[in-house]
């Protein structure tokens, strides 16, 4: 039922999403989802579960250092998210706390403890790669992202004013050259090389 869920969302977005079109891709009736479920939202939730249960969190143990848990699982979320855009609203929405997200929780967590990270500042930086991968895979490929507008940016901003706009118009290959896997990992290189200037989080 979950696998079937999370079929159609995938297929045809959240909004489309119902208890009806549910049971009719099961060739069931809704009674029958209402025995194993309280009702949309529940199923929902289980389904965005198992998109989380799809991370890859292996090898977090064997990692260099607490910088290569945060990006290795940075990137294998953000790839995983990739795969499965109509669900970014849902994780926008409410944190998931299913068995797939908890057990990533607890392996990041532990792999981040174990590589000498103070409490307070593993869960902030645990928080922080999570929300930023969510977000920039929501802008890049949920149901609400922009189309490729690199070519259209580069010649608006090159028929800006050169006097009014000088920097603009230097900077304009950097802004609209960079490919969105370009852009995610140095974003990610950023928060996780910032992380490392942290010397201290106060546990609330």
């Amino acid at each position: 039922m979950v696998a079937a869920a999370l079929d159609l969302v995938d297929e045809h977005g959240v909004q489309a999403f119902s208890l009806r079109t549910l049971a009719e891709a099961l060739n069931s009736g809704t009674a029958t989802l209402y025995r194993h479920f309280d009702g949309k939202d529940e199923i929902l939730a289980y389904a965005v579960d198992s998109v989380l249960g799809e991370v890859d969190l292996n090898g977090l143990a064997t990692a260099a250092d607490w910088r290569e848990v945060l990006t290795t699982t940075a990137h294998r979320f953000h790839d995983t998210l990739r795969s499965h855009p109509h669900t970014l609203p849902l994780l926008m929405a409410y944190v998931p706390v299913g068995p797939h997200g908890l057990a990533r929780r607890e392996r990041v967590l532990s792999a981040l403890l174990a590589h000498g990270l103070p409490v307070a500042l593993a869960a902030r930086a645990f928080t922080a790669v999570t929300h930023y991968v969510i977000g920039f895979a929501a802008q890049q490929y949920g149901p609400a992202a922009a189309p490729e507008q690199g070519a259209e940016l580069a010649a608006f901003y090159r028929g800006l004013d050169p006097d009014a706009y000088p920097a603009l118009g230097r900077a304009v290959r950097s802004l609209t050259s960079v490919s969105p896997a370009e852009e995610f990992a140095f974003g990610l290189t950023l928060l996780v090389g910032g992380l490392g200037q942290v010397d201290a989080v106060p546990n609330p």
